[in-house]
């Protein structure tokens, strides 16, 4: 509706230009007057302030006049009722808005861009939003962002978002995907997210992307495209039903870690690289976590890309590139940055 009003205001500047263009051409086409004077007399045409004529007109410039200042009273009537819409109903509050976030979001780098804003879209915002990382929401349909953030009582903070289609290479390039580190595209047809990842894999090869997939056979695909990871929500949901019949009290767990929980739990990394330098080579045992803040270490990834292990070794000393997978609550994980990063 935005871009539809938008429209409706260059479609009114256009008529202007085009109305200033006939007066200037008829006025020296018929009555033969420098360009000055033709341009004067489209004015005082145009805005029908009734000034005296540069000189007498003949009849075929009378006729013309006539009709011209008729079709001005049009174009200015629209221009006006557009500019109006625009001032009272926060058009161009909202436009000025858009400008204002458009440069924003051209100064963010290593950001995360989410295409769609519908349930999943939203829910991969509000994660990335909670841990403080910058976003970038591609949605087409402005409205559903609006209502979305609207239910969800998060209308706190204006969301960094371009409105248009994310399979477009504009629109992804508007978005900054030439200094993101990740996208999720979670678009409903896996059509349009395996495009999403071709384009985007093309524009940043070094791009994190993350694909929602409704069907099974469209996992290669993505992964084709240049998907890094695929996620079928649906399939997830429904093995999610099943465990809480076979398995309660771990789906209970998992609950706590993903949020569904209102005891929330939150997996934190802790890289070698953000280890207070005094911290540094010294073991799990004498890093003293649990003691310390309250969270548990539960894993350890060896070295870039490397192996992950569960329950790592108490005397392991952490090396450089190695990230320490940490679970605990929120106070226990704000003592873990406060204390050790």
């Amino acid at each position: 509706m935005k871009a539809l009003n938008l429209n409706r205001l260059y479609l009114a500047l256009g008529l202007l230009v085009f109305s200033f263009a006939v007066g200037i051409a008829g006025f020296m086409g018929l009555e033969h007057f420098r360009f000055l004077d033709a341009f004067y007399m489209t004015v005082i045409s145009a805005s029908t302030v009734g000034f005296g004529e540069v000189h007498p007109l003949s009849d075929a410039g009378r006729l013309f006049v006539s009709f011209y200042i008729l079709f001005n009273l049009l174009v200015v009537a629209y221009l006006v009722s557009v500019l109006t819409t625009y001032v009272f109903d926060g058009e161009l509050r909202h436009l000025f808005r858009m400008i204002r976030t458009d440069q924003e979001i051209k100064s963010f780098r290593q950001h995360v861009i989410v295409c769609g804003f519908g349930r999943n879209g939203y829910k991969a915002y509000d994660e990335l939003r909670l841990s403080g990382t910058q976003t970038v929401v591609v949605e087409q349909n402005e409205t559903l962002l609006r209502a979305t953030m609207a239910v969800e009582d998060a209308t706190e903070r204006e969301i960094p978002a371009v409105y248009g289609d994310a399979t477009l290479e504009t629109t992804l390039r508007q978005a900054g995907i030439e200094y993101a580190r990740a996208l999720i595209t979670a678009l409903p047809k896996d059509a349009d997210n395996v495009f999403v990842a071709l384009t985007a894999r093309e524009l940043n090869p070094k791009l994190i992307i993350i694909a929602r997939a409704s069907a099974r056979t469209s996992v290669s695909k993505l992964i084709s495209a240049g998907a890094n990871s695929v996620v079928m929500p649906d399939e997830i949901g429904g093995s999610h039903m099943a465990n809480l019949i076979i398995r309660p009290e771990v789906i209970r767990f998992l609950d706590m870690i993903s949020g569904l929980d209102p005891n929330k739990l939150r997996l934190e990394e802790l890289a070698f690289g953000q280890l207070k330098p005094a911290l540094r080579g010294q073991s799990i045992r004498e890093l003293d976590l649990r003691s310390r803040t309250g969270a548990t270490v539960i894993a350890l990834r060896h070295g870039e890309g490397g192996e992950l292990e569960v329950s790592p070794a108490a005397d392991y000393r952490p090396a450089a590139g190695d990230v320490l997978l940490v679970l605990g609550n929120e106070t226990q994980i704000q003592a873990l940055h406060r204390l050790f990063k």
